[in-house]
């Protein structure tokens, strides 16, 4: 990808797909009459702040709201689907963003922490070979779960939005025209994924909590909810590294994993659902076209 070419990223939805750029967003979702609703959003001055350019840091304050920003459009896009008209935000979307990271992180770390930790106490094991344990745990446990939510009818449609998301934005860091029968021929998988991050999120944490000694269990708990931040940053900053060097036959080589695991999030999509990704992607393009030339005059 060219240096100066915006990193766009996105997340599928219900019937849709958002994409966000630096200075706007947009959702395109296919509603039960099956026309296609856009919602389009300037975003706040966060993603183009100087908070945005400091390493480690920004990693986590972007994370964060985009949590915050996927919550939200997931039940517009839900009340697309429902006509109804139930919004949430303010505290409501505060409360439900932390529940959701304090469930994904207590399944896949403290959880893994807690059994390792009881094993430690029930037989004689080392604490670095439990460590160890615990991490490939977390890897597998990681993974079953992604292969058996991905066997839901529902969710397999999200992961076909999900693949459509990946495809249109290869496409255009390919500088291909946004058309349903070019963006199709590129791949499902894309360097940048949410997926990639939380394997590289979860490998990492192998790798650090594997030279952790003997901890009492309550300890050995709060170091990994207290590494978690820390964890995430460096994580950020490997992806972002990563795909500034996709050129590189060594960097190739080493997302191979990353991209793999996308496999399990993402389904070939239709025509009608890459319609939506592409309308998706224009409508972000065009917003955030208009907005840039706004801050830049």
């Amino acid at each position: 990808m060219n240096e100066r070419m915006p990193a766009y990223g996105g997340q599928a939805v219900i019937e849709g797909v958002l994409m966000r750029g630096k200075y706007a967003l947009a959702m395109a979702n296919r509603a039960p009459n099956q026309e296609i609703v856009i919602t389009q959003e300037k975003l706040s001055g966060l993603y183009s702040s100087k908070l945005t350019k400091i390493p480690f840091l920004r990693g986590l304050i972007v994370l964060w709201d985009a949590l915050g920003l996927g919550i939200r459009y997931l039940t517009i896009s839900a009340n697309v689907q429902t006509g109804e008209n139930e919004k949430i935000e303010g505290p409501a979307l505060f409360f439900t963003a932390a529940l959701s990271l304090l469930f994904g992180i207590g399944i896949f770390f403290l959880v893994p922490a807690l059994i390792s930790g009881l094993l430690i106490k029930s037989i004689d094991i080392s604490p670095w070979v439990a460590n160890l344990l615990e991490g490939i745990f977390r890897l597998v446990l990681l993974i079953v779960y992604l292969w058996a939510i991905g066997k839901m009818p529902d969710i397999q449609r999200v992961f076909m939005y999900h693949g459509a998301e990946h495809k249109t934005i290869n496409a255009f860091e390919d500088g291909s025209e946004l058309t349903v029968e070019k963006v199709a021929a590129y791949p499902l998988q894309h360097s940048r994924c949410g997926t990639s991050f939380i394997l590289t999120l979860v490998l990492l944490s192998i790798f650090i909590f594997s030279f952790f000694g003997p901890l009492p269990l309550i300890w050995r708990l709060l170091t990994r909810l207290l590494m978690i931040p820390i964890l995430s940053g460096v994580s950020y900053e490997y992806i972002k590294l990563l795909s500034k060097n996709l050129d590189k036959p060594f960097v190739q080589w080493i997302i191979k994993p990353n991209l793999a695991l996308q496999n399990l999030t993402t389904r070939e999509p239709d025509k009608e659902i890459l319609e939506v990704a592409i309308q998706a992607f224009n409508a972000m393009s065009e917003l955030e076209a208009k907005n840039s030339v706004g801050i830049a005059n």
